[in-house]
């Protein structure tokens, strides 16, 4: 199953193809909706504020896409590409909320 702060292979459907995303989301329950929430990273980037540039081994040049926010049922989720570390994973965090309009800690 899918972690808060791991990188994945997801597979977005037929236009938005496959692509590493970063999982956002804490883990579901039975009573919840099997759904996880990840950021998409792209290498089309275009200079954008939600643009979350994040070096990682793992991950060709480029960013995660805050506005791209989505849930995915686990069942498009092929393999497990790597884990940000905590500062990695607060950097796309506080990208997510400036989108969000939520104040950072």
């Amino acid at each position: 199953m899918p972690k808060r702060g791991e990188v994945w292979q997801v597979d977005f459907g037929i236009t938005a193809k496959v692509r590493p995303a970063l999982v956002i989301s804490v883990p579901y329950s039975d009573e919840d909706r099997a759904l996880i929430g990840v950021i998409p990273h792209t290498t089309a980037t275009r200079g954008s504020q939600f643009e979350v540039v994040v070096p990682a081994q793992f991950l060709d040049k480029g960013s995660f896409l805050v506005q791209g926010l989505q849930a995915l049922p686990p069942k498009f989720f092929l393999r497990r590409l790597g884990v940000l570390s905590p500062a990695q994973l607060q950097t796309v965090e506080d990208g997510l909320l400036r989108w969000l309009g939520i104040p950072a800690n």
